[in-house]
């Protein structure tokens, strides 16, 4: 149950009550901010090497290669925006193969490889590209492979330059003033077609290519560590953004951009050879709360152009920007949102164990919500975030409990006679996992993840973050073979991982919160004593099961709920999973399956004056003598809240299994 104040607490069960409902609209998804792209600039360059920064003075600063002469020309835009020149550039007078940039403050660093002499150069500005320092060759890095370059800085006297030479990454860190001989990495790939690197406490990098033994394509993270998830100078392992593509599957991956504008923001290139051949950039993010060794990233999403070189990705405090020779974008950091708790005129949700949709009735009398997705109502488009904050005016003022999200799946409008109402319809945090259907088969061995990695895993894919209430020790126990059917949805991958176990799952804002129901649970809150029953309905019905048959690695189990079965007789619910190896997991699935079973066992309801921090899989005690109920604890396993200020409603009906 989510806290309340004593204050919120006693309004809620006072005489007269003073209902508020705060609903607010933000154009976000899963917590992270959508990106909405504005193109300031289509131009004719063509598209090859390039690369963007903005030091601490806000001015663009752009590198871009010329295939036909590899000559390199420099841009710089102070305060940029829609009116800037972004035609303009000045020849270096050099000419460069790969290219990279890294600013901190009023330092930018500037890197080439010579496309004559192989050699690894830097120039070096302090006044945010205004004028630059001579080349400085630093050291020949010549081979027959392609080259590929990164470069970020950690502060305005630490950063780093990344660059590989067919399958060794190498790397260069400024540190005292001096920057150090190369050293490779300890990983190993048969060939990098890209790399990518941010600073936050380690050095964190994207890099594209093909696998050493398999020649698989495909994107993975690793990080060179600075104290924070690695030591110092050590590498991290390679972890699969993308999951790899077989060698003869026609697909490779290239030029990732990573930023930290907010997340990690990472773009990369995808290429189809075969028919209908193609060169789409992607886009994906990490995990609010994540930290970048977690490896938790949005399913890719294709990006509207086609780039065979990539995109660069630089920020300021306020936008992201996105650049290509011929290309600048950019979007806000901050996203649209709007308050509509003064127009909601009525509310209804129903919020259940593997899903929750949500109406909500606004007045539109005078045509204010004509023009959604613009103007102060920018944030209301398909898919922008609703966030439901139940409350009451209390001794102490306004206060609201921040309740549950949902995203928005459609809207209607109402004209008919004196009433003019606007309709918004969303779904919960189950709906995003819907939405997440991997488009080819992804499989784990046995021993590769356990559950809680798995389920982390799908809720990243969907946008989602994911932790734990309480949980049982099957969870981490068990590590079994997995396997997502293409196509098949992150809410049934889900599902099919919690038949596993004896967890439950709850959403709370763009959070799955892992709960393990137990009979000795302790009491949340308390009904039918000082907050009143409006309505009632108790009843339970017989098991639909009493017996369970465990089958598993040459082995079978069974467990009984024999109270039942003198009653009504055998009813047999059997379950095969090879990944059960043991007796002690193959009866503590069977006594999971018959805990849940005796939980749902009750088909009950209430009906109370609304109580704002009331949550799934909470335990309360109901108190009704006129159905002999005294205390008895129950489990909420729906919530269904009702505001209408015509008819002067504010309650909740909780449906109630056995606690």
């Amino acid at each position: 149950m989510r806290p309340l104040s004593d204050t919120l607490k006693a309004a809620q069960v006072a005489p007269a009550t003073h209902p508020y409902l705060k609903v607010e609209v933000y154009d976000k998804v899963g917590g992270i901010a959508r990106l909405n792209w504005t193109r300031f600039y289509e131009g004719s360059e063509d598209d090859y090497f390039h690369a963007c920064a903005m030091p601490g003075s806000g001015s663009l600063i752009r590198l871009r290669v010329d295939p036909a002469d590899n000559k390199l020309y420099r841009q710089v835009v102070t305060s940029p925006d829609e009116n800037s020149d972004y035609y303009t550039w000045t020849e270096w007078g050099v000419d460069a193969y790969a290219v990279a940039l890294a600013a901190c403050g009023a330092n930018v660093w500037a890197f080439r490889i010579d496309a004559t002499d192989g050699h690894l150069y830097r120039s070096d500005s302090t006044d945010s590209g205004s004028s630059w320092g001579n080349w400085t060759d630093m050291g020949d890095i010549s081979g027959d492979d392609d080259f590929r370059l990164a470069a970020c800085a950690k502060n305005a006297t630490e950063a780093i330059v990344l660059y590989s030479n067919g399958s060794t990454l190498y790397r260069r860190r400024l540190s005292g003033g001096s920057w150090e001989s190369p050293a490779a990495w300890t990983n190993s790939l048969h060939s990098i077609s890209g790399v990518a690197v941010a600073y936050m406490g380690d050095w964190n990098i994207v890099v594209t290519g093909k696998e050493a033994a398999t020649q698989r394509a495909g994107v993975w993270s690793t990080l060179l560590g600075d104290g924070y998830s690695a030591a110092p100078g050590n590498w991290g392992s390679l972890k699969e953004i993308v999951p790899t593509y077989d060698a003869d599957s026609d697909m490779a991956f290239s030029f990732p951009a990573l930023g930290l504008p907010d997340v990690f923001r990472l773009f990369f290139v995808e290429s189809f050879s075969s028919s209908e051949s193609y060169n789409r950039p992607y886009w994906t993010h990490s995990l609010a709360s994540a930290d970048f060794s977690d490896n938790l990233w949005r399913e890719p999403v294709p990006y509207n152009l086609s780039s065979q070189y990539g995109l660069a990705l630089c920020s300021s405090s306020t936008h992201v920007w996105l650049t290509r020779p011929d290309l600048v974008s950019r979007a806000p950091l901050n996203p649209d949102s709007c308050d509509l708790t003064a127009d909601v005129l009525g509310l209804k949700s129903d919020v259940g164990e593997t899903g929750g949709e949500v109406v909500i009735i606004l007045r539109n009398d005078d045509g204010r919500y004509a023009g959604t997705g613009s103007g102060d109502y920018e944030a209301i488009k398909t898919g922008s975030e609703i966030r439901i904050s139940p409350g009451y005016r209390t001794s102490q003022g306004i206060e609201t409990s921040p309740g549950p999200a949902f995203w928005i799946t459609g809207w209607e409008y109402v004209s008919q006679g004196d009433r003019a109402h606007f309709i918004l319809r969303a779904s919960d945090a189950w709906s995003l996992l819907e939405a997440y259907r991997p488009r080819r088969s992804l499989s784990w061995a046995a021993g590769e993840n356990n559950i809680f990695q798995f389920l982390s895993y799908v809720f990243a894919r969907a946008g989602l973050e994911f932790s734990t209430r309480s949980s049982s020790p099957a969870i981490t126990d068990q590590e079994p073979a997995f396997t997502i059917p293409a196509g098949q949805t992150g809410k049934r991958a889900v599902l099919r991982l919690l038949e596993m176990v004896p967890d439950v799952i709850y959403t709370r804002g763009h959070y799955g919160y892992l709960v393990h129901p137990q009979t000795d649970d302790s009491t949340d809150y308390e009904y039918g004593t000082e907050h009143a029953i409006l309505e009632g309905l108790y009843r339970r019905h017989a098991c639909l099961a009493n017996r369970v048959q465990v089958q598993g690695a040459d082995l079978i189990t069974e467990d009984f709920y024999f109270t039942e079965v003198d009653l009504i007789g055998d009813r047999l619910y059997q379950v095969h999973d090879i990944n059960l190896d043991t007796t002690a997991r193959a009866h503590a699935r069977g006594e999971s399956v018959l805990r849940l079973i005796e939980i749902h066992a009750r088909s009950e309801s209430i009906a109370v004056p609304l109580n704002c921090g009331q949550e799934l899989y909470d335990v309360v005690e109901v108190t009704d003598p006129r159905a002999s109920l005294d205390a008895v604890k129950r489990r909420c396993l729906g919530l269904q809240h009702t505001f209408d200020t015509r008819k002067g409603i504010y309650s909740l009906r909780i449906v109630l299994g056995d606690a």
